[in-house]
């Protein structure tokens, strides 16, 4: 794609740009956005490195005539909320209306370079403005290590100077240094203070002199320091544009690996007979004779669980409108919003549909800067249904937080859709977060590479998974499903799920996990996890009360093959598994269950018997299930209560 870059004369934006490149996008523009008024340097912006702005316009000479496009900032930090709204008079609005002008100017754009590498703030602003003109966000350096990327930096030629100093351990004596002369300092003062090494919590600020595609450089003829405050300095430059060694770009630019490396571990330790699956030599059908499933609702103190709601209309689009429109009638009549819903599992009887679902589920969400967190999976559905949607509703009282990352990078895959990666609960005891399914897709470039091994491609989507948690910060898995294709892969996710558990948790949520196998998943990935996780804010006593150990005993009469429960907050949620469906009739009709939220995986023509009976539940159809040991079982769900 060609691209736009946001410039501010940092180091960030340029070393994006080189990334950029090296991902095969054309560099078409340049973009700035500076002071109103002739004369300041500090504007001490939320969201723009302003020292050094008098610079910038040097750097379309030093990139062979790249035009270079500026707007005055006319607005200030008026919206200071994570997510943002377009707002007047606020400072984002001056971006948007820098980038519709290069838009107009160059319609071919397609795409944002973006320096961001820690900054929520920054990012979501950028990625708003971006959606509002078409365009698409790259931020190649979003959540890389700063240590690592000064290095790289360093080691690459990048030559930057301090220009402003901002920091405890920081002063006039490192202003103007290059970045690898400032670079041992600020090793050591991350040590003693916490200081960010790259300087995103604003410690320092950089100019950029010379670049690897650069083909002309600055050289300062002139430097004065200037005091903001006691702690805060900055330096007013006067440069020249003079020759350099011809562009070219360097060979040394250090591209992240795909894994990290305990992945690579987990994937490296594998069974040499777990290296391939190759294809199931008879592929599941999802033609089914049976009925409708009738919808489910459950209330809790804090959710309203709404499941297997379809829709017998003759088309997918009416069946797709139909189904969200239920779904916000009894959310409505519930005194809620679509905003409140939390977690959407979609089901469809061919992934064809896809297209045409998510047009109008997109519809629905367009307003919501963090919709809903979704699964969706093809699978047997009863005859009448071309899918059908279950989904989680936060009642009001909680906090719902979220990330909803639709930029470009090496993190992890953007989102493309209508769907955050995760919803946060957050309440004053705990965090509880709904996972959105992960593919194995690479992520600077959203290609599901036909080159990787199977085993490969299970590790990095459940990297992907993993890298959401972590940013979030909330890491403990309460339950997790994880959905292939091939009968093949069952005995390598076992192994995959058993080596993660043991790298990065503890034995604890081994078996939170179900292998289940539908018919088909987005892009034709072969794997895709998805789940729930929760990290306590509080921390109470563990040891088991009179009620608690009588709840135990209680759990425990049930047959379950497989059975582990998690503690959230006032909560209980648990993971079951059975290779007799008799074991699950009697769960589903034991007074305690009724009227709890029980979801339950299963094939298409065991849930018509249930139903058949009478009973009820979230039901989640499928071709085969199996439990962490890769033994395949009758049926697996959870039970929240």
């Amino acid at each position: 794609m060609k691209f736009v870059a946001l410039i501010s004369g940092g180091k960030d934006s340029f070393y994006n740009i080189l990334h950029c490149i090296a991902n095969d996008h054309e560099l078409a523009a340049l973009a700035n956005l500076h002071p109103t008024e002739a004369g300041v340097d500090e504007l001490n912006s939320f969201m723009f490195q302003t020292v050094g702005h008098d610079i910038v316009h040097h750097y379309t000479e030093c990139l062979d005539g790249i035009p270079l496009y500026r707007r005055a900032i006319s607005g200030s930090s008026a919206n200071v909320q994570l997510e943002y709204t377009p707002t007047k008079q606020d400072e984002i609005e001056d971006l948007f209306e820098l980038l519709k002008s290069v838009q107009k100017a160059h319609p071919e754009i397609e795409a944002v370079s973006c320096g961001a590498i820690l900054s929520h703030y920054q990012r979501t602003r950028v990625e708003n403005v971006c959606d509002r003109l078409g365009l698409t966000s790259l931020a190649y350096l979003w959540q890389r290590d700063q240590e690592d990327l000064m290095t790289e930096m360093c080691v690459l030629g990048l030559e930057a100077i301090l220009i402003k100093v901002a920091a405890v351990g920081l002063d006039e004596r490192h202003l103007g240094l290059l970045l690898r002369q400032a670079l041992p300092t600020l090793k050591k003062l991350k040590s003693m203070y916490d200081v960010h090494v790259c300087g995103e919590g604003g410690e320092f600020e950089t100019l950029v002199l010379a670049a690897p595609i650069f083909s002309r450089r600055l050289q300062v003829c002139d430097k004065e320091p200037y005091s903001v405050s006691s702690d805060t300095l900055y330096l007013r430059l006067s440069v020249k544009v003079s020759p350099k060694e011809s562009a070219s770009f360097c060979s040394s630019l250090q591209i992240p690996g795909l894994l990290d490396e305990g992945f690579e571990e987990i994937l490296e330790e594998l069974a040499p007979s777990n290296t391939q699956w190759g294809l199931t030599s008879q592929r599941p059908t999802t033609a089914s004779d049976i009925g409708t499933v009738s919808p489910h609702i459950v209330h809790t103190p804090s959710k309203l669980f709404i499941s297997n709601v379809s829709s017998s209309l003759d088309t997918v689009e009416k069946q797709t409108e139909n189904i969200l429109s239920q779904i916000r009638e009894i959310v409505q009549q519930n005194h809620l919003e679509l905003f409140n819903i939390q977690h959407m599992i979609v089901l469809v009887s061919n992934m064809s549909y896809f297209a045409a679902i998510n047009n109008i589920y997109a519809l629905y969400f367009a307003e919501k800067h963090l919709p809903p967190s979704r699964v969706c999976v093809e699978t047997a559905l009863p005859k009448l249904s071309m899918l059908q949607v279950s989904c989680v509703v936060l009642k009001k009282g909680s906090d719902r937080l979220g990330i909803h990352i639709s930029s470009r990078s090496y993190w992890a895959p953007q989102n493309i859709g209508p769907y955050s990666q995760a919803i946060v609960e957050t309440s004053p005891s705990y965090k509880s977060a709904s996972l959105s399914g992960q593919i194995p897709l690479t992520p600077a470039t959203m290609d599901l590479s036909r080159e990787l091994s199977d085993p490969y491609k299970a590790v990095l989507a459940l990297q992907h998974l993993h890298r959401v948690m972590t940013l979030i910060n909330v890491t403990k898995i309460s339950s997790l499903t994880c959905y292939i294709t091939e009968l093949a892969a069952v005995s390598t996710i076992s192994e995959i799920w058993d080596n993660y558990v043991q790298r990065f948790s503890d034995n604890g949520i081994l078996k939170k996990l179900l292998i289940v196998q539908v018919t088909a998943l987005p892009l034709a990935s072969s794997v895709e996890w998805g789940g729930f996780s929760f990290e306590p804010i509080e921390e109470y006593d563990d040891g088991d009360t009179d009620d608690e150990t009588e709840l135990a005993k209680t759990r425990f009469q049930f047959p379950f093959k497989d059975f582990t429960f998690t503690t959230v907050g006032s909560n209980t949620i648990d993971v079951f598994a059975g290779d007799e469906l008799h074991s699950l009739r009697e769960f589903l009709t034991t007074e305690e269950v009724t009227g709890t939220r029980v979801s339950v995986v299963t094939t298409l023509e065991h849930i018509d018997k249930l139903t058949k009976d009478g009973l009820t539940a979230e039901w989640l159809s499928a071709i085969r299930v199996w439990n962490y040991e890769g033994a395949e079982m009758v049926y697996g769900g959870t039970w929240e209560h």
